[in-house]
C-alpha cells in the first residue's frame, strides 16, 4: 500500500477536489484534522491540515502553491482519460500549470490541486511500455512537440 501525505490549507475543499475525480473518502481515518482519500485498493492520500500535517515530520512545511516537493503521477488508459481526469479537476477548482506534453510514445498533463500540490496524468502507448521509448519512436518516429494550452 502507498500512503502519500499531503498538506491543506482548506480540508473540505481539499475533500471536494478529490472526490469531483472520482475518488471516495474513507471515512474511519477522516476528521477535522485529515481526510483519507482513497485513490484505489493500494494508494491513499491523507490530505493533512499544516498543523497535523507538521506532527510527522520535523522539517519545515513548504507552501505547495509556490514550491514542490513531490509530483505524484497516474497512468490512465487513454489520451482522452488523461483529458477527463484533468478536465475533472479543473472544474473543482484545479488549475494546470503547464500546457499538455506529448511525446507521442507518451502524452501528459499536470494538474496542481487548489493547495497547489502537483499531480501529473499520463497515458503510454503499450509499445512503449512493452519494449521502451526508443523502439516506439524508431518505429513510428518522434512524437509532436508539446501541445500549448490543450
Amino acid at each position: 500500500m502507498i500512503f502519500v501525505n499531503l498538506p491543506s490549507a482548506d480540508l473540505e475543499r481539499s475533500k471536494a477536489f478529490y472526490t469531483a475525480l472520482g475518488c471516495e473518502l474513507n471515512p474511519l481515518f477522516t476528521d477535522e484534522n485529515a481526510a483519507c482519500v482513497v485513490w484505489d485498493e493500494n494508494t491513499f492520500f491523507m490530505v493533512l491540515t499544516p498543523q497535523h500535517f507538521a506532527t510527522f515530520t520535523d522539517k519545515r512545511i513548504i507552501d505547495p502553491k509556490v514550491e514542490a516537493q513531490t509530483n505524484v503521477a497516474f497512468a490512465r488508459d487513454s489520451r482522452e482519460a488523461v483529458d477527463a481526469i484533468v478536465e475533472a479537476g479543473l472544474a473543482a477548482g484545479g488549475s494546470e500549470p503547464r500546457p499538455a506534453q506529448d511525446y507521442g510514445f507518451m502524452y501528459s498533463r499536470d494538474l496542481d490541486d487548489p493547495d497547489g500540490n502537483a499531480l501529473g496524468f499520463i497515458y503510454m502507448e503499450p509499445q512503449a511500455v512493452e519494449d521502451g521509448p526508443a523502439a516506439y519512436v524508431d518505429e513510428h518516429g518522434a512524437g509532436p512537440d508539446p501541445v500549448p494550452g490543450s
